[in-house]
């Protein structure tokens, strides 16, 4: 099993950033409820820390907290190009240290917090809207992109 100790500081952060930053990736795609789905991403984690033991990794990153620096990406296409290149770095360095259920539950992880953020809101009476499920789509496809199994 893989845990914090087997990460660099550098690393760790990377893993810890990758959830909150999927969920502010979904909350910029569209306009409105920026306060219902910013409360979804705290939700997503207090459910998680209700409920432990997918993975060791995934409660080890539950539990320290999300943490995302929103402030140094100047518009949502910045937030989104940066943000899916740090999911895809996440899940690169999964692949090449965790084992493969840890990378899934990862990624099942930041799934279910960006599908949480798209529908704490309603946008033009549509539960989840158009530029939410591209963003999704977007986070989907970061996250199961080419990983090595961990030897």
């Amino acid at each position: 099993m893989t845990n914090r100790s087997d990460f660099t500081e550098q690393e760790w952060d990377l893993l810890r950033e990758g959830p909150p930053t999927a969920g502010l990736i979904v909350l910029t795609a569209a306009h409105g409820g920026t306060f219902r789905e910013t409360f979804a991403i705290g939700k997503a984690y207090a459910e998680a820390h209700k409920h432990p033991g997918e993975t060791e990794l995934v409660d080890a990153i539950v539990d320290a907290r999300p943490k995302a620096d929103h402030t140094r990406y100047h518009s949502p296409e910045e937030l989104e190009e940066h943000g899916l290149q740090h999911l895809r770095d996440a899940v690169e360095l999964l692949g090449s240290k965790a084992t493969p259920e840890e990378l899934d539950g990862y990624r099942r992880f930041v799934l279910s917090l960006a599908q949480s953020v798209a529908e704490a809101h309603s946008e033009d009476g549509v539960a989840i809207s158009d530029p939410e499920r591209k963003a999704l789509e977007d986070i989907a496809q970061s996250l199961n992109g080419p990983a090595a199994p961990a030897s």
